[in-house]
């Protein structure tokens, strides 16, 4: 089938609902545009920390606006297990920056979104993604993949509204929108949060303070630095403070330290996977705190030449997660070999949490590549420092070489 809408009405759709703007004129859109039945999905992904209501309050608000059904799935321990672990393993900076919190989630909900349309006999899933974002790509390869009959469907694209026109169309239809969604266009879930639009848009302008909903400003975080002690069991974080804890307790817990301290405030001009420059902005404590954690503890592990191997396959990895292609081959590639480098990632890691930033202070693992016998400088060291002659001798010598036939071709050139 192709991507896109190949018919005039369907029988049902299932759309992927966040209760926001988008989706809930998405909802009455695809209603009156393909007099079909809408069934909507939701998925909690550990948004909204605080609001245990949150979920039942958007389900009504689906029925309200015509939904046959809804769907909302807990899915916070699997995105853990299987999309933020692998990416924590993988040290996932999309360009030395972002650890993809909002690209990790998406391939999970394409892929619950597909199975709701075949237990519904659905023939389409909408979402609520532009043509211009990378969320189309996470959405409509995973789906098809997964999924192959089924038809994606991208309302956005379709009816050629931008927000303004989106605002105009749910007034005049009773669609009930929150005041924090009129501004900004955000998305969350347990790894980090993301807002666009507005003054966003413009990257010569500071990004305001109310563009922020988690962590607060590192101006006004506690001016007294704390240190926590992060263990790692073959790459994946199980306790704080020498307290084991279950997934989710754990990143709880360091999203609430994160932006006490003002930790995981993103902001990049980002290339998108269709090739624009787009101003993002983030909050992503638990990344920015885990990820550098994580690195530190396999760099101690791990060889020069393995560290330097991995470095290419992370940057591999982290490509393609940020441009959705999650079901590539080559991606069990890569976590074939990213999870052979994190047997040995075993071990605890300090980090120091001060006015923003996260940085490691110290680190101790059974298997660490280090012996202070040897890297001491007393005059105990073990080290054989004689040995420096032959080896520079030996290290230098292509350099040596290069350098002095490059001399002679400069010298030849000039008679």
């Amino acid at each position: 089938m192709s991507l896109g809408s190949s018919k005039t009405t369907y029988k049902k759709i299932v759309l992927c609902y966040s209760g926001g703007l988008d989706t809930s004129v998405i909802l009455k859109w695809l209603q009156d545009t393909y007099k079909a039945q809408v069934v909507t999905f939701t998925a909690d992904l550990g948004q909204e920390f605080a609001d245990p209501t949150h979920f039942k309050v958007i389900e009504e608000k689906a029925k309200k606006l015509g939904a046959v059904a809804h769907y909302t799935l807990d899915l916070k321990k699997v995105f853990i297990t299987d999309y933020i672990y692998p990416a924590i393993k993988a040290n996932a900076l999309y360009q030395n920056v972002y650890p993809l919190s909002t690209a990790l989630g998406r391939p999970l909900i394409a892929i619950e979104a597909a199975k709701i349309a075949k237990k519904e006999g659905a023939e389409a899933v909408a979402h609520g993604c532009t043509g211009k974002g990378n969320d189309q790509v996470r959405f409509n390869v995973t789906i098809r993949a997964y999924t192959p009959d089924l038809e994606v469907l991208q309302p956005v694209i379709e009816w050629g509204m931008g927000r303004d026109d989106e605002l105009k169309y749910a007034e005049k239809f009773g669609i009930p929108i929150l005041k924090a969604n009129k501004k900004y266009s955000t998305d969350e879930n347990l790894y980090g949060r993301s807002a666009e639009c507005d003054i966003l848009e413009k990257p010569e302008e500071i990004a305001p303070e109310d563009s922020k909903e988690w962590t607060v400003a590192p101006q006004q975080a506690p001016d007294i630095p704390e240190i926590i002690k992060i263990g790692f069991e073959k790459g994946i974080p199980v306790s704080l403070n020498d307290e084991k804890l279950e997934p989710i307790s754990l990143f709880r817990i360091l999203h609430d330290l994160g932006c006490k301290h003002g930790v995981g405030r993103i902001e990049q001009m980002e290339d998108r996977a269709v090739g624009l420059k787009s101003r993002e902005t983030y909050e992503t404590p638990v990344g920015c705190i885990l990820i550098p954690a994580h690195f530190e503890l396999e760099k101690y592990v791990s060889t020069k030449n393995e560290n330097a191997f991995k470095y290419l396959v992370d940057q591999r990895w982290t490509q393609m997660a940020y441009e959705g292609l999650w079901v590539d081959p080559l991606m069990d590639d890569l976590n074939a070999f990213v999870n052979e480098m994190n047997v040995k990632v075993t071990g605890w890691v300090k980090v120091r949490l001060f006015k923003g930033s996260a940085n490691v202070v110290a680190r101790q693992s059974p298997y660490g590549i280090y012996d202070l016998n040897l890297a001491t400088y007393d005059t105990k060291s073990t080290f054989n420092q004689k040995a420096s002659y032959g080896f520079m001798d030996l290290f230098g010598l292509s350099s040596r070489m290069g350098f002095q036939t490059k001399s002679r071709m400069k010298s030849d050139g000039k008679k």
